[in-house]
C-alpha cells in the first residue's frame, strides 16, 4: 500500500476484495472519493495514523495489518487476496466514481431569477401590508424584515447548500445533523407548504385575467381554466429546468419594467408626507406579519435543486446575494412610488391595488401593463415553486426516503413523478381562500425552518471543522445570535395563527410523523422498491479531527 501526500489530499492506492485496484482520496481526514466503487477493506486506523502524523508519506512498502481486517499483504510479494464477505466501511462519506447521466446545468443568471420567483416575483401581494398597518410600517417592514429574516435565511442556505451540493437541500441538511427521521419530517412539511403556496398562483393569474375576460370569475369555466393553466405550466417544468430558468429571466424582466416606468412617472406627484402616515391603534398585526413573512421567505427553496446548478459552491452564494438585493428593491420602490403619489385609502389596498395606483399615476395604459405583469409574475412563481417541490421529491428518492420511482428522470432530466404529485396537489388545493393559503403555508413553513435552524447550529457547534466552501464569517456564538431574530419572528407569526389554521396544520404534521414509519415498514416488507443513488455521498461520514472519530448520524 502506498500513501502519497499533498497539501489538501493524501491518496491511498490498494487492492480491493475482487483483486482490482482502487484509490481513495482523503480530504481533511474524511474519505471523499473512491475511484473504484467495488468492495474495499476497512482502513480507518491507517487513515487516522497518517492524518494525525500530518499526512506524512509512507514509502516503506512494508506489510501492514489493519485492525479488524483479514490483513492486507504487499501486492508486489503475494497474489491478490481471496474474496471475503463485504465489510462495512467505517469512513463512509464517499463519492464513488460512477456518475449519473449528465444534464444541462443552470447558470447564475437563471438561478438569480429562480430565487427571485421562489421568494417574491415582484411587489404583487404586498398591498395588504398597507391595508393592515399604513404606509410607514409597510415601508419599514420591507426594510427591517429582510435584515432579521431574509438575510439570515439566505446565509444559512448558502452555507449548507455548498456543504451538501445535491438535490433535496434542507432534507439532506436535517438528515445529516438530526437523522433521517427528522429529515423526512422536514421534507414532508416543506413539500406540503410549497404545494399549498403554489396552489395560489393559478388563482391569482385568473383574478387578473377576469378583469379582461369576466367569464373566468367563477363557475366551471374558472375551474377548467385552472386545470388547463396548471397542465400547461407543468409541461414546461417537464421539458427541463434550463427552460424554466431562462423563462424566469424573461418573466422577471417583464414583471419589473412597468414598475420602473411607474417610478419615473410618479416623481412629479410624490408627497413625502404620505409615507409617514401611521395609526398604531388601527393595526391588523396578524395580516401585517403574515403578509410580510409570506412575501419574504422561501430563500431555502432553491437548495432542493442545487444538484442541477453549475458549480454550486461558487454560483449559489453569489446568486443569493444578487437575489436579496433584487427582492428588496422590487418591494420597496414600487410601494414607495404608489404610497407617495396616490392619496391614502387603506381599505382600497387589497390584492391588485397596485394596478389601480398605476392608473392614477400614469393612466389606463400603465394600469393594463401592471396587470399583465402581475399575470406573468404568477406564472413565474408557479414554475419556480414546482421546480423546487419536484426536485425535492427526486432528492428524497435518491436518498432512499421515498420509493425508487421518485428518483426517475425524464429524457429532459426532470423528475416525472415529483412533477405529477406537485401538480395534483396544486389542483386539489386551489379551492382554498387566499388568506387561508397564506396562513397555512406560513405555519408549516415555520415548523420546517425550526428544524433547519437546529440543523445549522448542530453542524456548526458539533462539527466546526467540516469543509464549508462558503462559510458565514461568524463563530459559534455569532451563529446562535444570528438565529435568534428569525426564531422570534416565527414564534410571533405562529402566535397570530387562527384556530382553523392551527388544526389543519397540526393534522398535516401528524400525518408526516406517521408516514415515515409506514414507509419504512413498506420498505422492510419489500412491497415497493427503495434504493439510494450510488453517486451520492453517505451522510454518515466521519471526521478525523483527532484520534476519536465522530458520526453525523447515529
Amino acid at each position: 500500500m502506498l500513501i502519497t501526500a499533498s497539501p489538501k489530499f493524501f491518496t491511498r492506492s490498494s487492492i480491493d476484495c475482487t483483486g482490482s485496484s482502487s484509490e481513495v482520496r482523503v480530504f481533511r481526514g474524511a474519505i471523499v472519493e473512491v475511484s473504484n466503487p467495488g468492495r474495499f477493506f476497512d482502513t480507518t486506523d491507517m487513515v487516522d495514523q497518517e492524518f494525525n502524523r500530518g499526512n506524512k508519506t509512507d514509502h516503506s512498502g512494508s506489510n501492514r495489518q489493519v485492525s479488524g481486517d483479514p490483513g492486507l499483504p504487499n501486492a508486489a510479494e503475494t497474489p491478490a487476496p481471496t474474496p471475503t464477505p463485504n465489510p462495512t466501511p467505517t469512513a463512509v462519506y464517499i463519492q464513488q466514481s460512477s456518475e449519473p447521466k449528465k444534464y444541462r446545468k443552470v447558470s447564475i443568471l437563471p438561478l438569480v431569477f429562480l430565487i427571485f420567483f421562489e421568494v417574491c416575483g415582484g411587489p404583487f401581494g404586498a398591498e395588504d401590508t398597507v391595508r393592515a398597518a399604513g404606509p410607514l410600517l409597510a415601508l419599514i417592514g420591507f426594510l427591517v424584515v429582510p435584515l432579521v429574516w431574509s438575510i439570515p435565511e439566505a446565509l444559512i442556505t448558502a452555507e449548507l447548500s455548498t456543504m451538501f451540493p445535491e438535490n433535496g437541500g434542507y432534507v439532506v441538511w436535517v438528515s445529516a445533523a438530526l437523522g433521517q427521521y427528522w429529515g423526512f419530517q422536514q421534507g414532508w412539511m416543506k413539500w406540503i407548504s410549497g404545494v399549498i403556496d403554489n396552489a395560489l398562483y393559478p388563482v391569482l393569474f385568473l383574478d387578473y385575467l377576469k378583469l379582461v375576460i369576466p367569464v373566468f370569475s367563477h363557475g366551471y369555466s374558472r375551474t377548467l381554466a385552472i386545470i388547463i393553466l396548471t397542465a400547461g405550466l407543468t409541461f414546461m417544468n417537464y421539458r427541463g429546468l434550463t427552460i424554466v430558468g431562462w423563462t424566469a429571466v424573461f418573466l422577471g424582466v417583464a414583471c419589473m419594467v412597468p414598475f420602473a416606468v411607474m417610478g419615473f412617472v410618479s416623481i412629479p406627484k410624490l408627497e413625502p408626507s404620505r409615507w409617514l402616515v401611521v395609526n398604531l391603534r388601527n393595526i391588523k398585526w396578524s395580516l401585517y406579519l403574515n403578509t410580510l413573512f409570506w412575501n419574504l421567505h422561501y430563500w431555502d427553496s432553491i437548495s432542493t435543486l442545487v444538484g442541477e446548478v453549475q458549480n454550486p459552491k461558487k454560483t449559489l452564494p453569489k446568486a443569493l446575494l444578487y437575489a436579496v438585493i433584487l427582492v428588496i428593491c422590487s418591494y420597496f420602490f414600487p410601494l414607495l412610488a404608489a404610497t407617495g403619489a396616490v392619496p391614502l385609502n387603506r381599505d382600497a389596498w387589497t390584492d391588485g391595488y397596485l394596478a389601480d395606483a398605476a392608473r392614477t399615476i400614469g393612466g389606463s395604459w400603465l394600469c393594463w401593463w401592471v396587470q399583465g405583469a402581475a399575470a406573468l409574475s404568477s406564472m413565474g412563481m408557479f414554475l419556480a415553486e414546482m421546480s423546487s417541490d419536484s426536485f425535492q421529491l427526486l432528492g428524497m428518492g435518491d436518498r432512499g426516503m421515498l420509493p425508487e420511482i421518485f428518483s426517475k428522470r425524464s429524457s429532459h432530466g426532470t423528475p416525472v413523478l415529483g412533477i405529477l404529485f406537485s401538480a395534483s396537489g396544486v389542483i386539489l388545493l386551489s379551492w382554498l381562500e387566499f388568506d387561508d393559503i397564506v396562513a397555512a403555508e406560513n405555519f408549516l413553513y415555520c415548523f420546517g425552518m425550526f428544524l433547519e435552524i437546529v440543523a445549522f447550529l448542530v453542524l456548526r457547534i458539533k462539527h466546526p471543522d467540516l469543509d464549508r466552501p462558503y462559510k458565514i464569517p461568524i463563530g459559534k456564538v455569532g451563529s446562535v445570535f444570528m438565529c435568534v431574530p428569525p426564531t422570534v419572528l416565527m414564534c410571533v407569526v405562529l402566535a397570530f395563527s387562527s384556530v382553523k389554521v392551527l388544526v389543519v396544520s397540526l393534522i398535516a404534521v401528524v400525518i408526516g410523523l406517521v408516514l415515515q414509519p409506514g414507509l419504512l415498514y413498506v420498505k422492510k416488507r419489500g412491497w415497493v422498491k427503495f434504493s439510494t443513488s450510488t453517486s451520492l455521498p453517505d451522510l454518515r461520514f466521519r471526521v478525523y479531527a483527532d484520534e476519536n472519530s465522530e458520526s453525523l448520524t447515529p
